[in-house]
């Protein structure tokens, strides 16, 4: 595998993915061109196909964290989201956590009869039993504070219930699955604005702080502006970038090299 490490390989995903050994990538993160919301340089979209090769080449107690979103045509939301999140279990994986990525400054959409649509899914796949989970914690409302009534449900097998108390209760919990950020305002994040549809990189270093530790080998295999790689690079993880267009490797590299650039010079 070392001589795909640290690269951004222009090609078909499944054709380069087809040339790693089984068993050897840790984290996948990667956002495909869902349904007719983006129009992909023209170039076709195997989901099965890739869906077999991320289980083939996934880690025992690996992750693949899958950003997806549905169209909506003739008044109805496709289901895609759906359909994918249950192929990736019928070829074996766990769905170990439907989460969302919720969007602070969604673009407004005029739709009859429908909400605003400002979330994508953030599938979280496991190959068997997770590995690792390095949780992002937050502060608790009430931390400190000795509160006769709150108590902590229990998630036993069996019958279920409210008993054991908060006293005190905790300075930190575990974040939960719902993760807002904003989009494409943030410096580092226009960097990618040659793509139609990057995600943040806050976005990207939660999901590879949360699921890999230093030197884990992260894989995005729809690349597209690289915000995936520059996040493992700028947390000690190594990374393997594929994409079909040219351009958007282009632009991959070019952010790479910038961030690397810029370490060496305010190196201490």
């Amino acid at each position: 595998m070392d001589k795909y490490k640290n690269k951004i390989i222009e090609g078909n995903c499944v054709d380069v993915m087809q040339q790693f050994e089984e068993n050897s990538i840790d984290l996948t993160l990667t956002s495909p061109p869902y349904d007719n919301l983006r129009i992909y340089k023209g170039f076709v979209f195997p989901f099965e196909d890739i869906a077999k090769e991320l289980f083939r080449v996934t880690k025992n107690g690996g992750i693949v964290v899958w950003v997806v979103n549905d169209a909506t045509i003739q008044g109805s939301e496709t289901g895609t989201s759906f359909k994918q999140a249950l192929y990736f279990m019928e070829v074996g994986f766990n769905l170990h956590d439907t989460m969302i990525f919720q969007k602070t400054n969604p673009i407004p959409q005029i739709y009859r009869k429908r909400y605003n649509g400002i979330f994508e899914y953030m599938f979280v796949f496991s190959k068997g039993s997770v590995k690792t989970h390095n949780p992002i914690k937050v502060d608790c409302l009430h931390a400190g504070l000795e509160l006769n009534g709150t108590t902590y449900k229990n998630y036993s097998k069996g019958e279920q219930k409210r008993e054991k108390m908060a006293k005190p209760v905790k300075n930190k919990k575990i974040k939960g699955n719902i993760w807002e950020y904003v989009v494409g305002k943030k410096a580092e994040d226009q960097e990618a604005k040659g793509h139609p549809a990057p995600f943040p990189c806050a976005l990207a270093r939660d999901h590879i702080k949360s699921w890999t530790n230093k030197g884990d080998l992260v894989l995005d295999p729809m690349n597209g502006s690289g915000t995936t790689c520059i996040s493992a690079l700028q947390l000690g993880r190594e990374y393997i970038g594929i994409d079909m267009s040219k351009e958007y490797c282009e632009l991959a590299r070019n952010r790479i090299e910038e961030f690397k650039k810029q370490s060496k010079l305010f190196a201490i």
